[in-house]
């Protein structure tokens, strides 16, 4: 991507972690980015990254899980960019608990949040895009998209349906220059899992280069992070011009995980 095929982007969930990476890699781009989240973080990221690129960075709390709010906030986005081209879905929560644990509410909230956000914001944004003749969604999935683990059943269930939301969308655009694609990375090193190495390394009272190689040897094959920049560079890749044929794909991203 270059400047002179600047994209008005959208990315929820970007306060923190892979959202704000997202944000940064295509700021750098030249792209004109928006940001969300329900941390009110996510307004001094949004000023953060402005002074670092000089450019203009768009952003809002909202919770995704309340009424009206996707569409609230696709309608916001539009206008403080002019329109979305790419809409990155990255928002995500998460109870790990087992199934006979897990109250109404929290199910409820993860399919919200997780499921039925994303299909709202895309089908906010798909007439803008269809009206432009171009459009690229990025629907972040997980390495949980292609496997399961017990105790997270809203997570693993609603990270699957990701994967057929993003099928069905593909399908439905096949025809045209927008796509759809979600892309299931493995364990990255995001301010959450560096949270569980620190607890495990109090638990087990051991320091934190042994309890990082202990979390990581039950999760991801040769016992080391996926690279952030991998997955930014691979979202950049499926919304530059090379990517016109890859349409309804789940992509891991997970140094083998899903088939180790």
């Amino acid at each position: 991507m270059n400047a002179a095929a600047a994209r008005r982007v959208l990315i929820t969930g970007s306060a923190t972690g892979l959202g704000l990476a997202l944000a940064r890699a295509f700021a750098a781009a030249g792209n004109t980015v928006f940001l969300t989240d329900i941390s009110p973080d996510v307004t001094h990221a949004a000023a953060l990254l402005s002074a670092d690129t000089g450019r203009t960075v768009g952003s809002v709390v909202i919770d995704l899980a309340a009424e009206g709010a996707s569409e609230q906030l696709a309608a916001q986005a539009a206008d403080a960019m002019g329109g979305i081209d790419i809409l990155v879905n990255n928002a995500v929560i998460r109870k790990m608990s087992p199934v006979a644990a897990l109250g109404d509410a929290d199910w409820d909230r993860a399919m919200e949040v997780n499921l039925s956000a994303p299909f709202r914001l895309i089908r906010s944004c798909l007439p803008g895009m269809q009206a432009r003749g171009w459009g690229r969604i990025i629907n972040m999935a997980s390495v949980y998209s292609l496997i399961a683990l017990a105790g997270r059943v809203d997570y693993v269930t609603t990270k699957h349906a990701m994967v057929g939301l993003t099928r069905t969308v593909a399908l439905e655009l096949a025809a045209t220059r927008i796509t759809c694609n979600a892309i299931c990375p493995g364990l990255m090193a995001t301010d959450s899992a560096l949270a569980r190495i620190d607890a495990l390394a109090a638990e087990k009272n051991i320091g934190k280069d042994e309890a990082t190689a202990l979390f990581l040897s039950t999760r991801q094959p040769g016992g080391k992070f996926i690279p952030i920049e991998t997955v930014t560079a691979l979202a950049l890749f499926l919304c530059g011009p090379q990517s016109e044929g890859i349409n309804g794909a789940a992509i891991p991203v997970d140094n083998g995980w899903s088939f180790a």
